[in-house]
């Protein structure tokens, strides 16, 4: 620490100064730690006077120190006048360490007042980060964000990748500005020049977008495919059967009365089996029943109760269903429930399989044969969104993701494809760790994230469909990539990826004025920030700098057409929400992730109808109707035996209130009888003639 030294002479004292000086322990000549010592000494010239100084704390701009203990530092006095206490504020050494903590954006500038919004948009993008196995020193109770919302928040940087240092870029001359980029504030600017090819696929050139810019639609990759189903259906039944067809549904009633069998020998070697055990009254099911316990799964998503059990109430009051009780069986649901099985244990061969092939074996078959009907019953119109789903699950699972901007928070994560318009899943992938793969220094899109948007994009290569994805996916080199591959690409952009330029990670929304764009371009991709209640930085192949009129402002073309496009996983999930058949409790998650699939292949399937006329509430009665119709097991015809016995009858009244009965001719005398056989439909007398014209006939 600085020591004050305090002296006189026999001239007049040199006034007091103030003098402010750095931190000792970031100056090279500052002496070790140790307390403050008064030194006293005097010269022949004037008294130099003592000092009051203040040690500034590196790590705050604000220059009001912190409460701390006073010191009084006194100096001695010689032939003068003796000099004052002077009061002196002292830093804590553990407080001013000489090493910054890591923040965002370490090179941009600062402003002196706090920055509350950096703390609270960590939220919203949490679970779509990578995974960590730190947690966080603060947890704040989740909260649903809108997507358009989402866009317009800071996302705190985490470094991902590295950034790009060798670009070189070409500015336009412009105004002082933190990025030398080409900027137009709220003004309907067209600028972009024509693509150029790179020499090399990942080398990024950046430059000015130039005047005039080419019109979005003319750069955007033309649309070559006719979307819709590929197959024409008449009936809700037709269209779900194309799904689960007899193929799928045979693997299941095969691994079902295999797993049933394994559960009843399990029990009777450990003893748990008693003859009031509901296994014992097991038998394999078949094809019919499997789809009639699917027609009732269904209708539980329609007609909601908290317990399975009521809706088998017998009791004739408000709350009673009948129809489950006709259909099947309390007992029978519960076993099937119980039984129902996918994959055969014995085949798990852990040696052979990944780590996460070997956390979905169970639920593998449903998944690979979902994907290839999806894929294969409808083509995906030029809109697609890319994004991530969520199936609640609150019990312990290896797999669980927490995502708080999700209606479920916690659960299954799966990746999904789904058209933009009417959210038809095309392909999923369930998240389940990742393998470790090598990645290649000269491959930029040879990552975990890349490599899963090539695959879940497989097979819709060269057809022209546009590709909207969030800052989870997107990079300049995965857009090139896609480029290549025949596709457009859009969405929001993390300033922290490799190849976007460093200008750009530079800027902040305090950098900007409200409705100011920035923009570059390598020719095939275009990166903008805008600035509106946030900054937001964004990405596409073909939009450019294009701005719309929005009432009294202009925002970005690419803004618009993002809000618009982006939600086709979630208009999917909206439109499962309102039929949880998922919900029912259960301990075997991939049961609960099986009726998850079967909600989305009944929405499928009402895609795929393509009636407009049919509401899609109507549409899963008259499949539960179909399925019941179709598949339920015909009652056997009981034949009435009290109708092939032989007996008398007499013959009814003449007239009501009188006591004449009709007589007719007996068969066997001439006498006139009133009474008959039933079986025979024949006139006899009852004591003389019945028993003798049975034995005749």
């Amino acid at each position: 620490m600085e020591q004050n030294v305090c002296g006189s002479s026999s001239g007049a004292s040199t006034p007091k100064t103030k003098r402010r000086v750095k931190n000792p322990r970031y100056s090279n000549s500052s002496p070790r730690k140790r307390r403050n010592q008064n030194v006293y000494g005097s010269s022949s010239g004037a008294s130099t006077p003592k000092t009051k100084r203040r040690v500034k704390n590196p790590r705050n701009s604000d220059s009001s120190p912190r409460k701390r203990r006073n010191q009084n530092v006194e100096c001695g006095s010689s032939s003068g006048a003796s000099t004052p206490k002077t009061k002196r504020h002292m830093q804590s050494p553990r407080k001013s360490d000489s090493t910054p903590r890591k923040r965002r954006n370490l090179n941009s500038s600062f402003s002196d007042s706090p920055r509350c919004d950096s703390k609270i948009t960590t939220i919203p993008n949490y679970g779509s980060e990578d995974d960590s196995d730190k947690e966080e020193e603060e947890v704040t109770p989740p909260f649903v964000v809108p997507r358009v919302a989402r866009m317009f928040m800071d996302e705190e940087d985490v470094e991902v990748e590295e950034t790009c240092d060798n670009v070189t870029l070409e500015w336009l001359p412009q105004s002082p500005q933190p990025s030398n980029c080409v900027s137009t504030a709220a003004s309907p600017t067209p600028i972009l020049p024509s693509p150029i090819e790179p020499s090399n696929k990942f080398q990024f050139e950046w430059r000015a977008i130039s005047m005039p810019q080419i019109e979005p639609h003319l750069r955007r990759e033309p649309f070559s495919q006719i979307s819709g189903p590929t197959v024409s259906f008449t009936k809700p039944y037709e269209a779900f059967i194309s799904i689960w067809d007899n193929e799928i549904m045979e693997v299941i009633v095969r691994e079902t009365n295999i797993y049933a069998l394994q559960v009843t020998t399990a029990m009777l070697e450990n003893g748990n089996l008693y003859p009031h055990s509901r296994i014992t009254h097991w038998r394999d099911t078949n094809v019919n029943e499997l789809y009639v316990y699917f027609a009732m799964v269904l209708a539980m998503g329609m007609v909601i109760k908290n317990r399975i059990d009521e809706y088998w109430n017998s009791s004739r009051d408000i709350f009673s269903t009948p129809g489950f009780s006709t259909e099947m069986s309390y007992d029978r649901f519960v076993l099937l429930s119980k039984c129902l099985h996918f994959n055969n244990n014995k085949n798990l061969n852990s040696a052979m399989l990944t780590g996460s092939q070997a956390k979905l074996f169970k639920i593998k078959p449903i998944i690979d044969h979902l994907n290839c009907k999806f894929s294969k019953l409808y083509n995906l119109s030029q809109n697609v969104a890319l994004d991530e789903s969520l199936t609640m699950w609150k019990g312990w699972l290896d797999i669980n993701q927490f995502i708080p901007n999700k209606a479920a928070t916690v659960g299954i994560k799966t990746y999904e494809v789904c058209e933009s318009q009417t959210g038809y899943l095309w392909r999923f992938e369930v998240h389940a760790g990742q393998d470790t793969l090598a990645l290649q220094e000269d491959d930029p899109v040879s990552g975990g994230v890349p490599a899963l948007v090539l695959r879940l994009l497989n097979g819709l290569e060269h057809k022209g469909h546009t590709i909207w994805m969030d800052n989870y996916y997107n990079s300049p080199s995965l857009a090139r990539e896609l480029k290549v591959r025949g596709f457009d690409c859009v969405g929001t952009l993390r300033t922290n990826r490799k190849f976007v330029p460093s200008e750009f990670q530079k800027i902040t929304k305090n950098d900007m004025i409200v409705g100011q764009v920035l923009g570059c371009t390598s020719g095939d991709v275009d990166i903008m920030v805008w600035r509106d209640r946030n900054r937001v930085a964004l990405i596409s192949t073909y939009h450019g700098l294009v701005t719309t009129r929005c009432g009294d402002t202009f925002k970005p073309t690419v803004v618009q057409d993002y809000n618009a496009n982006m939600g086709g996983v979630d208009r999917k999930d909206q439109l499962l929400a309102m039929y949880p058949i998922e919900r029912r409790k259960t301990t075997v998650w991939y049961k609960k992730f099986f009726r998850r699939l079967l909600n989305v292949s009944v929405l499928n399937s009402y895609i795929l109808l393509k009636d407009k006329s049919l509401a899609h509430r109507n549409f899963r009665k008259a499949l539960i109707t179909e399925l019941l119709a179709v598949h339920k097991k015909p009652k056997p015809t009981i034949i009435s035996t009290k109708s092939q016995v032989h007996c008398p009858a007499p013959y009814p009244f003449v007239k009501s209130g009188k006591s004449d009965r009709l007589r007719r001719k007996c068969a066997v005398c001439p006498k006139r009888s009133n009474t008959y056989c039933k079986v025979c439909n024949v006139a006899m007398c009852i004591y003389t003639c019945y028993e003798t014209y049975h034995t005749l006939h």
